[in-house]
């Protein structure tokens, strides 16, 4: 499976950014259930935009904070400074074996164990 980071989310829902949509669309996706609260809660949503969100998490697998999920977080945050959503969404990719996909890999390239993958770096658009 491939979790997605909330920003691959949000720069799929944004004009000029198609390339992503065969990723979001996939059947293996799945989203952590931080990055559905950091989606869906952001305050300048317009309604389109919020039930465009709406309808892609409706059809997506919502991973939970599972307590497992809580003590990987803790363990990462001990290892390093990382934020809070960062370490649940890890945590999330970690116990359920996914693949990361995000814009941010230096944020996660020091995580033992997690595969990441930036979608923009086969496009040519590396940070």
């Amino acid at each position: 499976m491939r979790l997605l980071d909330s920003n691959i989310i949000i720069y799929a829902s944004k004009p000029g950014y198609q390339f992503l949509q065969p990723i979001i669309g996939a059947p293996d996706v799945c989203v952590s259930a931080v990055s559905y609260v950091e989606v869906l809660g952001y305050h300048l949503l317009t309604s389109t935009e919020a039930d465009q969100l709406e309808q892609f998490f409706a059809n997506t697998l919502i991973l939970p904070l599972a307590a497992q999920v809580l003590d990987l977080a803790v363990t990462l945050r001990r290892q390093r400074k990382m934020k809070l959503g960062d370490a649940f969404v890890v945590g999330t990719a970690l116990l359920h074996k996914c693949e990361l996909i995000t814009r941010n890999t230096k944020d996660f390239d020091w995580v033992s164990n997690l595969k990441l993958n930036d979608p923009f770096v086969a496009q040519g658009k590396a940070k």
